[in-house]
Order: C-alpha cells, then sequence, then structure tokens
C-alpha cells in the first residue's frame, strides 16, 4: 500500500502557512457563482486563507475583482461586520457604481481606477492607485478568482477535463435553491480525500448505497467513473427515493439520464451532478484543523420558477450524506493527532485519493 501524506501536513501551522502561499495564494479556486452579481453593481465579499476580496459587476456587465483594501492607508473599503460590532455606519462600501474608503473619502470605480482623492488636486498620478486587482475567470456559472494575477496560470489548467465530462451538462442555467453552511473541524485536504474515494462509503453511506448498490463492491472503483456512475434500476437521482418529479436537464444522453457525475476541483470545489440537479461544495480552509463548507444546492432556472417547486428531497438527501462525510472527516482529524500517527495509508481502492498528494507535491514539493 502507498502512503499518504504525513500527518503534519493536516496537523501544523508551518504546513498550512505553506499551502496558504503556495496554492491559495497562487491557484484558481471557485468563490462564487455568477448568480450572485447579477446586475451591474451588485457586489460580494469573500475572504480566502486571510485575505478579504470584494468582487463586482461592472455597469459593461463584466465581473472584477480587487482586494478589499484602500491605497491610501489601507483601510478594508467594505466591512460592515465591524461596523455593526461598534453600533455604527460608516459612509463607504460600493455606494451605486463607486467603491468608497469611509476612512478619508478616496473612491475608485467598479474597474478598480481611482476617481477621486479629496483634498490631494494633482499630488497624484491616479493611474498608479487603482485598486489591487485579483484574477477573474468564469466557467460552468462559478465565478473563479486568482489572487496572484500576474503570474496565474491559464484556468483551463485548473478546470483539467471537467467541461469535456460535464458538457452536456446546462451549468451556466442552473440556480442556487438552497444552501447549507457547515463548519467542519477537518483539514481541508482530509474532505478532498474523503470526497475522492468511496472504500469508505459501504460503512458510512447506507442511504447512498440504497440508491447505488455498486458502492458496497470494491467501493465502486471497478465502475467506469468517466462514464458516470449508475444508480440501480428504477432511481435518476440522488434523493431517499432515486426518484423526482423534476424534469431532466435538457440535452442529456440516454446514460446521463440515469447516471450520476461527480467532479474534484483543486483546490476547494467538489461538484456532484445528477439529471435534475447538483451539489457545490465550496471549501473555505480557515485552519489547519478547521474548514467551512458552502453548500449550495442548484437546480435549472425553469424548474425554480415554477409553483410547485420543492428542493427538499435532494437537499434532506445530501445534506446527510453531507453529515455522515463530515463526521468521519472530524475523526480522523483528531486520530491522526495521536503521537503514534506518522503518515496513513492508501488502499488499491483509495487509488484516486493519491491525487492529492500529487497536487501537493507539485506545489509544495
Amino acid at each position: 500500500m502507498e502512503r499518504s501524506l504525513p500527518s503534519a501536513s493536516y496537523q501544523t501551522d508551518a504546513a498550512w502557512q505553506a499551502e496558504r502561499a503556495a496554492i491559495f495564494a497562487r491557484e484558481w479556486f471557485c468563490a462564487a457563482r455568477a448568480e450572485d452579481l447579477a446586475e451591474p453593481g451588485s457586489h460580494a465579499l469573500v475572504e480566502v486563507t486571510g485575505e478579504s476580496i470584494l468582487i463586482v459587476r461592472t455597469r459593461e456587465g463584466d465581473i472584477r475583482a480587487h482586494y478589499n483594501v484602500c491605497r491610501h492607508r489601507g483601510a478594508r473599503l467594505c466591512d460592515a461586520g465591524n461596523d455593526a460590532k461598534w453600533r455604527v455606519e460608516l459612509n463607504g462600501g460600493v455606494i451605486g457604481n463607486v467603491i468608497r474608503c469611509p476612512y478619508h473619502g478616496w473612491s475608485y470605480g467598479l474597474d478598480g481606477a481611482l476617481l477621486a482623492a479629496p483634498n490631494l488636486g494633482g499630488e497624484i498620478d491616479k493611474a498608479e492607485f487603482s485598486l489591487h486587482p485579483v484574477g477573474v475567470a468564469e466557467w460552468g456559472g462559478f465565478v473563479w478568482l486568482n489572487l496572484t494575477p500576474e503570474t496565474a496560470p491559464d484556468i483551463a489548467l485548473a478546470l483539467h477535463d471537467a467541461p469535456r465530462r460535464l458538457g452536456n451538462y446546462p451549468l451556466e442555467d442552473l440556480r442556487t435553491a438552497c444552501t447549507i453552511e457547515y463548519d467542519v473541524r477537518a483539514n481541508w485536504k482530509l474532505i478532498l480525500e474523503n470526497y475522492n474515494e468511496c472504500y469508505h462509503c459501504a460503512g458510512v453511506h447506507p442511504e447512498l448505497c440504497e440508491i447505488v448498490p455498486e458502492f458496497r463492491t470494491d467501493g465502486g472503483m471497478h465502475l467506469d467513473w468517466e462514464a458516470g456512475i449508475p444508480h440501480r434500476e428504477g432511481a435518476t437521482t440522488y434523493t431517499a427515493s432515486g426518484t423526482t418529479a423534476r424534469a431532466f436537464f435538457p440535452g442529456l444522453t440516454e446514460e446521463e439520464q440515469v447516471r450520476h457525475k461527480g467532479e474534484l476541483i483543486y483546490p476547494n470545489l467538489m461538484f456532484s451532478v445528477s439529471s435534475d440537479h447538483a451539489a457545490a461544495f465550496i471549501l473555505w480552509p480557515e485552519a489547519v484543523d478547521r474548514t467551512r463548507i458552502e453548500c449550495r444546492f442548484l437546480f435549472h432556472k425553469d424548474e425554480i420558477a415554477q409553483a410547485d417547486f420543492d428542493p427538499s428531497d435532494a437537499v434532506e438527501f445530501w445534506d446527510l450524506v453531507n453529515r455522515q462525510d463530515w463526521a468521519v472527516c472530524e475523526r480522523v482529524q483528531r486520530g491522526m493527532s495521536a503521537r503514534v500517527h506518522e503518515h496513513g495509508y492508501y488502499s488499491p481502492l483509495e487509488d484516486y485519493s493519491l491525487d492529492i498528494r500529487r497536487y501537493i507535491s507539485d506545489r509544495l514539493g
């Protein structure tokens, strides 16, 4: 059997700081859905490994992102939570088509260009004081960011084969019907490794195995994951019954109408797609042993528009499976802190989990 990453990789602050610098500060990561910024002037704040990022939709319809920090004295441009803490309301943030710093009134366009610096007149060259930019890309209705845009790789390298494998799914037409956030006391890599294998499914997910009985046999490793995972006879989706009243996504092949596909897009998107809905797990690592997971349940916009639309059959099923996963991941996180634990092992049924080892070693050595 192959050895896993050393236990220190999941436990120590040194490993966490190295990953922040080499991965989350340099690689593309999933940050939002384009629907979160539906109208010009709309904005969203995300925080990734301690960096606050402001995402905006410009008047021209483009999505831009900037570090949430004024070029003057470094104040955060948007920080309503801090204002609320002090029970004040400072005049700043995104106001119409302007981003205004509440400290000294420096103002920027939604594209990040400095518009005004009160009382400085012609003393500064405005072109030199634009907001610090963040790289932005879109695919599948998701917004992707890169904190070091000047050296960012092509987004296609990060997406790998996902656009091809999910090419028939109308991802850009999906909308968020429900979101559940989970605070998991486990390292982000443990959660990705758990998603990337089904050796654990027979013991941890009995309800899931009722929908996909093949998971009980060799962790499903004999299946053609490229073609999608077949459900039991008569089942078409991930719900407790394996069925739903929702229509299939348009454009799917007959196989895709009765199969499930899963994509792990490093470093922080786990994406599971059924014939009528998708579950998108956006991971936000917050410490070496803590990960916030934003789980979005996506449905076709035409289904959501139906008067009798009800996502609960999918949401309730996924929530159960999720809580089973997070519980076992926390067990692993606590268990590997034992003084005798130096590393784990990958069985032949966990070959896909080796991907995390290769991904980390390619970036950290």
